[in-house]
């Protein structure tokens, strides 16, 4: 892919996120919370993908705001194990649900980092923060193939349907290997397409150039033979991938893609439900 399409794609998901972001910032939510609990599982990113990610009870105390802005299509601070004490990293923190949830788990010994590239989001993020009253977090503006973090800092690296995104994933998985410590952990949930797409789709221009799908996070996914290239060239071990939930047509939203409407019901279908929410982990091999 040519640098400037790599910008292209780039800008594309910097100014959906980012108004959603602003949105939110905004109060432009709707109002949607009149009483407790009403709003659990909402979010003005209307995919089913985004859906009901989080149990209410973990959610007790976390600020409206963050969850209106919750993007994601997993919940890796439940699946990647976080222990008191330990340094995380949140790559495409957004409005700081994850950083939240990790601060909770780590405890005060422990210290959590958010980063992200939109200003909008760092801003709500930083609200969302100080509403909660939490002390061990720090969010930092950067791009995640270019992490603001030195060599072997972190214990555990989470990300919540980000790194799809990415234009290109490589140079975001080597930064992700270069700031974990030796024996640190890779745990993100992420789009797969497992099984990987017919051939003859792999190359199609309106598949890979739908920018609304990309920011999506559905154009963007890689196959799983693909994330465990990708894992083992930058130097992880331990690679698995678990599905988290699978998805449908109709999970695309109410208007399809291009690329969907042009090859009927029955072969989108098909190659949709090769997409799933998934939980990669990964390990740093420890020093020798």
């Amino acid at each position: 892919m040519a640098d400037q399409d790599k910008q292209v794609i780039t800008e594309a998901v910097r100014s959906r996120y980012g108004s959603i972001a602003l949105t939110v910032l905004e109060d432009k939510s709707g109002g949607c919370c009149q009483g407790s609990g009403c709003c659990e599982g909402t979010s003005l990113n209307t995919d089913r993908i985004s859906t009901d990610l989080y149990e209410v009870d973990e959610l007790e105390g976390i600020p409206l705001k963050s969850k209106l802005a919750s993007l994601g299509c997993g919940n890796p601070t439940a699946l990647a194990e976080l222990h008191p004490g330990e340094v995380v990293l949140d790559l495409g923190s957004g409005g700081g649900i994850d950083v939240l949830l990790s601060a909770r788990r780590v405890g005060s010994t422990g210290y959590v980092y958010g980063l992200d590239m939109t200003d909008a989001m760092l801003e709500l993020a930083r609200q969302n923060v100080a509403e909660a009253g939490v002390k061990n977090v720090e969010f930092l503006k950067g791009d995640i193939a270019s992490i603001p973090l030195p060599d072997n800092s972190v214990d555990v690296i989470i990300s919540n349907c980000v790194i799809n995104l990415a234009a290109d994933k490589q140079p975001v998985i080597n930064e992700a290997f270069r700031v974990l410590k030796p024996g640190g952990r890779f745990a993100v949930s992420d789009i797969v397409i497992h099984g990987g797409l017919p051939a003859e789709l792999v190359d199609n221009s309106e598949l890979r150039r739908d920018l609304s799908s990309w920011a999506g996070c559905i154009s963007g996914a890689l196959s799983d033979s693909e994330y465990q290239t990708t894992l083992t060239n930058a130097g992880f071990g331990g690679i698995s991938l678990e599905i988290t939930r699978r998805y449908a047509l109709e999970d695309l939203g109410s208007t399809l893609p291009d690329w969907a409407k042009s090859l009927g019901e029955e072969l989108s279908q098909n190659i949709v439900s090769r997409f799933a929410s998934t939980f990669v982990r990964a390990s740093k091999p420890l020093a020798e």
